[in-house]
């Protein structure tokens, strides 16, 4: 059986909180790939990269390979949680430095059984790369437009692996390949199985559960708070820092200039301390 070289994840959302899509690419060795994608309509962009990566380790402990793989996602959030947080965070309880709950608990804990298993079935464990997005990899541009795609609910065809030939196929309509395996979602991930010539269009209204508008609510206002505080202080925050702040990807923080507006603030960028960029935050309250 032909091994998986790369995974490849990626989330999308649109307005953050607001309707999001995940997808995941698996390389294997023949050439051939297997693609996988899912909706939320209530997420965020974290979540919805949080979510591609469970996919992908769940793919992947599916076909029970003993070989190792890299997987490759352009979210240093992600990276960095599976690598270096996620220890601490289980030490204090789930809490952060500050003693306050880690948000997006329910899924890192989904991520670091599935890393720990994947690493007791293989001889070495999945590696974690991060690669730059929208640079022009095509494994990143790949899962990006099938995240985007599942976002705006127009998700793309998904190429699927043939049991009978390993090669990547759409999967057909009435056919499902035993390679293709369905990831476990968390309870609000809707994944949606691709037919062959398929359209799915995103609904006219979607109806929000309260608690969930309420739960988005509470975490915005706790990082608003938490942004003012470090205006109000002058402290500095590199690239990395700021865009976990804004629940966006880094790249994203750098390619905006060196002076912009986010809400209530103005970010500026003061200087660079080794492969780091600094930024500093100034309150502007409209009048």
């Amino acid at each position: 059986m032909n091994r998986i070289a790369n995974l490849y994840t990626d989330g999308a959302c649109s307005g953050n909180p607001g309707p999001g899509g995940w997808g995941t690419v698996a390389y294997f060795d023949d050439g051939s790939c297997h693609e996988l994608g899912g909706r939320d309509g209530a997420t965020t962009n974290n979540r919805m990269e949080m979510q591609a990566a469970i996919s992908a380790l769940q793919f992947f402990a599916s076909t029970h390979q003993t070989d190792p793989c890299v997987l490759y996602t352009d979210s240093e959030y992600l990276i960095k949680g599976i690598t270096q947080w996620v220890k601490g965070w289980k030490k204090k309880g789930w809490k952060t430095a500050a003693g306050k709950p880690v948000l997006n608990q329910d899924l890192w804990e989904t991520l670091d059984r599935l890393n720990g298993q994947v690493q007791s079935q293989t001889k070495v464990a999945v590696s974690w790369q991060h690669v730059k997005g929208h640079s022009g990899n095509a494994g990143n541009e790949r899962c990006d437009t099938i995240a985007r795609g599942f976002s705006s609910g127009q998700p793309p065809q998904l190429r699927q692996r043939s049991t009978m030939n390993n090669v990547s196929e759409p999967s057909p309509v009435t056919q499902t390949s035993s390679d293709a395996v369905t990831p476990i979602p968390s309870p609000s991930v809707q994944i949606v199985p691709m037919l062959e010539e398929q359209t799915i269009h995103a609904e006219s209204t979607e109806h929000i559960p309260r608690e969930v508008r309420v739960a988005h609510l509470h975490h915005l206002i706790d990082t608003l708070r938490i942004t003012d505080e470090i205006a109000k202080h002058g402290y500095l925050i590199a690239s990395s820092e700021l865009a976990d702040l804004m629940d966006i990807n880094a790249s994203a923080v750098t390619s905006r200039g060196d002076r912009w507006a986010w809400r209530n603030w103005i970010v500026s960028r003061v200087r660079r301390e080794g492969n780091q960029i600094l930024w500093q935050l100034e309150r502007v309250d409209g009048e």
